[in-house]
């Protein structure tokens, strides 16, 4: 789960600091997607920053599966990441030198320095267990470059759940996809999130995603407002 309470965070501009995120209050439960949206500049990504360990705050608490990232040393928050995070960037990153399949091996190995890893066959097993749930199992072995846009971002999201991850932290998403493949990738990132028991943070532009979520913020000039709609599955699956 994830539990932010009165989080603020600035950064230094000349003589005087610039609020990026200011006294913000939210939560994920395990098993739910929250959207956050809201124009350019609004604090967004310095939002996924701290929810990602990545950047702490100037105050508030920050829990992780109810441990306060804010008291760990960086050493500590870098082990947390790679135990309880996964995290999508907008774009892709795949490495290109590996296939889809040793993507995600790569990941297993490093998590394989703080906890003890599945057995090399078991750890291959599951990794094409989940390029299988993100609809990618014949793309196993192939490159980056051979992989379309919305193939390479379902690779991305597999490769986020390598670990067993409880929370994921999800950066735009669908925003180099067209409509079809954008609503087919948040479809899987929904039933990923339920299969998976994960908190999912989903930050996006696109305002008719937000139909999808029970919750999601709307962040202008740091300052995060909770948002609460009926959910309106959508149904449009990508070829």
């Amino acid at each position: 789960m994830i539990a932010l309470s009165n989080v603020t965070l600035t950064y230094p501009d000349g003589a005087s600091r610039v609020v990026a995120v200011d006294d913000v209050t939210l939560d994920v439960d395990r098993g739910s997607v929250v959207g956050i949206t809201g124009p350019s500049g609004s604090g967004k990504s310095s939002l996924l920053a701290v929810i990602s360990t990545l950047i702490r705050p100037d105050s508030g608490s920050v829990l992780i599966d109810d441990v306060d990232v804010t008291t760990l040393s960086l050493k500590q928050r870098a082990q947390l990441r790679r135990d309880h995070l996964g995290i999508v960037f907008q774009q892709s990153n795949l490495l290109p030198a590996l296939t889809a399949i040793e993507q995600l091996l790569v990941m297993e190995r490093l998590g394989a320095r703080t906890r003890r890893t599945d057995a090399r066959g078991d750890g291959r097993s599951r990794a094409l267990d989940l390029l299988a749930s993100v609809g990618v199992e014949a793309q196993a072995h192939k490159f980056p470059a051979m992989l379309s846009g919305g193939e390479r971002q379902r690779v991305n999201i597999a490769r986020a759940l390598m670990n067993r991850p409880t929370v994921l932290v999800i950066d735009e998403p669908t925003s180099s996809l067209d409509q079809a493949r954008g609503t087919s990738i948040l479809n899987l990132i929904t039933r990923l999130t339920a299969e998976q028991n994960t908190a999912t943070v989903l930050v996006t532009h696109d305002e008719l995603q937000l139909q999808r979520f029970d919750t999601y913020y709307v962040m202008v000039d740091g300052v995060a407002t909770r948002h609460d709609s009926p959910v309106q599955p959508l149904t449009l699956e990508a070829v």
